[in-house]
């Protein structure tokens, strides 16, 4: 039985994940904010290899270079748009699931920021949550 489950907002894409989520995060990253056209994203991160695509005809991906400068594999759909995955040259074995694409989203209590100096000013970081990923000065 699947751990986690989810789809993009047309349907034409449907995952599950056969085991736990590793982490919960929310990325302040700007190539984050581009994709999600807000500012940040809510990432869930999973084993690679337990990611299963049940639907996946319109899967695409586009690769750019993150804050890290590495190479960052961003997995949606063709159809309707939606972000479902990213891949991460520096994180390697771990899919990073966009958390709005989850079907229960009720549990989600992210644990960690990532790239915090591009945070936008108005957002307030939880000084509880370890901030990862401090930009290069």
């Amino acid at each position: 039985m699947s751990k986690i489950s989810g789809s993009c907002l047309c349907g034409s894409i449907q995952y599950a994940s056969k085991e736990e989520p590793l982490m919960t995060a929310v990325c302040h990253c700007e190539n984050c904010q581009h994709q999600t056209g807000t500012a940040f994203s809510i990432i869930v991160g999973v084993p690679e290899d337990s990611l299963i695509f049940e639907k996946s005809e319109t899967l695409k991906e586009y690769i750019d270079h993150g804050e890290s400068g590495g190479a960052v594999r961003r997995n949606f759909c063709e159809k309707c748009g939606s972000p479902i995955f990213s891949l991460v040259e520096s994180a390697p074995g771990i899919s990073f699931i966009k958390a709005g694409t989850l079907d229960d989203k009720s549990w989600l209590q992210p644990s960690t920021n990532f790239w915090c100096d591009t945070a936008q000013p108005w957002v307030k970081l939880d000084d509880e949550l370890a901030n990862h990923g401090r930009n290069p000065s």
